[in-house]
């Protein structure tokens, strides 16, 4: 709760209490003295309240001191009770004298003792109960933060870990090319240019345009296209309906290296169909390709682009995302599909957490 708020309730209640007494002036013509004296009841009630609120709750019962906590709680208690009785047989002699001669029977001195008591036991629950609350919520905040901070450091390492792993993949191709087609191993170093330059000026940013991540993945498609036969049916399309999609920086790269890496064969016929839509209300990116597994003996790779995919999705668009992704029942094909839902919001949340 606002501070404030949470200061002027307390002024707001705590005047409530010392005013209800003056309903009982009107028309008895009971002097201010006497209100003044009325209102030893409430003051007393003020200090149970604190007194619990301050330091009983925080310096005991929150220690686990339950036992010293109810014994205090206990004793002034009924050291409150006791006074307010007496306070009470002092007030009317002050004010009407010769009426403590009238004192009420036992039963009616111990019925204003149990009702005191259980006024100002009332008052002791209810600090407790609240100071309990702010501890709770205060408690819950920074477990929240702390979960906040491990998140943003786990997701800033994830995508620290793309760019060796991304940049790792395309060495290898383009040293591949340089031992039998040298022109295409250059054109695949320019290809490359740019796609650093998307890394160092636009990867940093908790979001980057949709645009510009669609010409980051086409030149990645451009540089595998470089060492594929003409056989290999590649195709990739984009279509974005408004100008001012964003979305978290290069979390479809893995998906389509995985494409490239498993969805070519040298013998057989092979395609890749990668499209990327986007609008208003969510991102889409959806992968076919040709499926050949690899052998069982086969250890190269380790599923890290995968893995880091999934991470970030969760990381980045934690209710906001769906990820569908399988062979299909002949084994021939591997289809990929993510769909970021409310995206504006999530991107909001991105950047509030890499501004703190």
């Amino acid at each position: 709760m606002n501070k404030r708020l949470k200061v002027f309730l307390h002024i707001v209640f705590w005047a409530y209490m010392f005013l209800s007494p003056m309903q009982y002036m009107r028309g008895t013509g009971m002097s201010m003295l006497q209100y003044a004296m009325n209102c030893m009841s409430p003051l007393l009630l003020m200090v149970v309240f604190y007194a619990n609120y301050k330091w009983l709750t925080p310096q005991y019962f929150v220690a686990g001191k339950h036992r010293y906590f109810l014994l205090i709680n206990a004793f002034m208690i009924l050291a409150f009770s006791i006074v307010l009785y007496y306070w009470g047989d002092f007030t009317r002699e002050m004010f009407q004298p010769g009426s403590s001669q009238r004192k009420p029977d036992a039963l009616d001195s111990f019925f204003f003792f149990v009702r005191d008591g259980i006024n100002f036991a009332i008052f002791a629950t209810v600090a407790t109960c609240l100071k309990l609350a702010q501890q709770w919520m205060w408690a819950d905040d920074a477990r929240r933060a702390a979960e906040t901070a491990r998140a943003d450091a786990e997701l800033s390492n994830l995508r620290n870990q793309i760019n060796p792993h991304f940049l790792l993949n395309t060495l290898n191709n383009i040293y591949a090319l340089t031992a039998f087609d040298t022109p295409k191993a250059q054109e695949s170093i320019q290809e490359l240019s740019k796609m650093l330059r998307h890394i160092l000026y636009d990867y940093q940013q908790p979001t980057v345009s949709f645009k510009d991540e669609v010409e980051f993945l086409e030149n990645y498609v451009k540089l595998m296209r470089i060492r594929l036969p003409q056989s290999v049916d590649v195709t990739f399309k984009s279509r974005c309906s408004t100008f001012n999609v964003e979305v978290a920086p290069m979390i479809f790269i893995s998906l389509v290296e995985n494409a490239f890496k498993h969805g070519v064969s040298p013998t057989e016929p092979s395609f890749i169909h990668i499209s990327l839509e986007a609008d208003e209300h969510q991102i889409v990116c959806d992968i076919q390709n040709s499926n050949f597994p690899k052998a069982i003996g086969d250890h190269s790779g380790h599923g890290i682009g995968l893995q880091q995919v999934q991470r970030r999705l969760e990381l980045a668009y934690y209710e906001n995302h769906t990820w569908t992704k399988g062979v299909s029942d002949d084994g021939k094909t591997y289809h990929s599909r993510i769909q970021i839902t409310d995206w504006m919001e999530a991107n909001s949340k991105l950047r509030v957490k890499s501004e703190e």
